[in-house]
């Protein structure tokens, strides 16, 4: 939860965890998790519509090799034109994305959200967590699909946003669930519909990865929900209490029920430990089911920090590609 940074004492000790700072690269244990079932995406979702890439192509500057397999997380500055924001975006390719069997392919999408204030660094671009490189080995081994993942800026001026419009701020609502998007669109080969596009995100990250697949699930599909805040709660809300309703996750479940929206699907990851693991508990008990699906990885003796949540990430990872379009090879 976001308030566990804003604490005076524990603040520096917090970003440094959150931020990967620290030795090595965590271990993480993928040796229990299934293969995907062959093809199960494309049998659910038919022939997909993929998407080529429609630019304005942007300038990329290498940001760090992740493996003998020559791929590269590279970073770009994006106007996005919807919000009036400008911020970096970190974006990396699976190897499978330049492969000639998949070069008429979609590749399925995740959008990947740091905790604390994601800015100026968007820490999952980083090598300690080595997300990019798990994916590439997950993929190959056939326990998750192989995703572009997409890694804006989160919370300029180091103020939480909550990922949204909040009135007489930068628009971070529209940032992250259209602009970033259309940064996507304008670069990569990707899917038509909602069945290639996933967020995941610890924190308050995990806050506006949830808000954004249930406020907008017509267009998301899943997401991973890291050790989230479940309601809205910054400190630039106040005067405007409809807008704030209007982007609280247990407001935006209801109508998603309410309405017949398409379902969506929620893994949670929660460490043990963690001071929020009674709220977000009730939150599953109370605002998921039926159209939205919901699945909680507990990490015995975790903590509130991406060390623990990315030794989970191989079944997290693995539930939501089960719901997901892969990549379609050539004949």
């Amino acid at each position: 939860m976001k308030r566990v940074f804003l604490s005076a004492a524990t603040s520096v000790v917090a970003m440094a965890i959150l931020a990967g700072c620290g030795g090595g690269v965590d271990t993480v244990d993928a040796s229990g998790v299934p293969r995907l079932p062959a093809r199960a995406a494309d049998a659910i979702n038919g022939a997909p519509r993929v998407v080529p890439p429609r630019g304005p192509r942007s300038v990329f500057t290498p940001f760090r090799t992740t493996g003998d397999d020559g791929t590269q997380v590279v970073r770009t500055r994006w106007h996005g034109r919807k919000s009036g924001f400008t911020g970096d975006i970190w974006a990396w390719v699976p190897p499978q994305y330049q492969q000639p069997r998949y070069a008429k392919s979609g590749f399925p999408v995740l959008i990947a959200l740091p905790g604390a204030y994601g800015y100026p660094f968007n820490y999952w671009a980083g090598a300690p967590f080595a997300l990019e490189e798990r994916i590439a080995e997950w993929s190959r081994e056939g326990k998750t699909l192989p995703f572009i993942v997409v890694m804006p800026v989160l919370n300029p001026e180091r103020k939480y946003y909550d990922g949204s419009d909040i009135p007489g701020q930068p628009k971070m609502g529209t940032w992250l669930t259209e602009d970033v998007p259309d940064f996507v669109r304008a670069n990569f080969r990707t899917y038509g519909s909602r069945d290639g596009w996933a967020f995941m995100g610890s924190s308050s990250g995990g806050f506006a990865a949830l808000k954004a697949v249930l406020k907008q699930p017509r267009t998301f599909k899943a997401a991973i929900v890291n050790g989230p805040d479940t309601a809205p709660d910054s400190p630039m809300w106040r005067g405007y209490p409809a807008e704030m309703r209007a982007n609280d996750p247990r407001h935006l479940a209801r109508v998603l029920v309410a309405r017949r929206e398409p379902e969506v699907y929620l893994a949670f990851e929660l460490g043990s430990r963690e001071a929020a693991v009674p709220d977000v508990k009730r939150f599953i008990r109370d605002y998921t089911g039926g159209s939205i699906h919901s699945t909680l990885f507990e990490i015995p003796d975790g903590v509130h920090s991406a060390h623990t949540y990315i030794q989970r990430m191989p079944e997290s990872l693995h539930w939501i590609s089960e719901q997901m379009q892969g990549p379609v090879p050539s004949a």
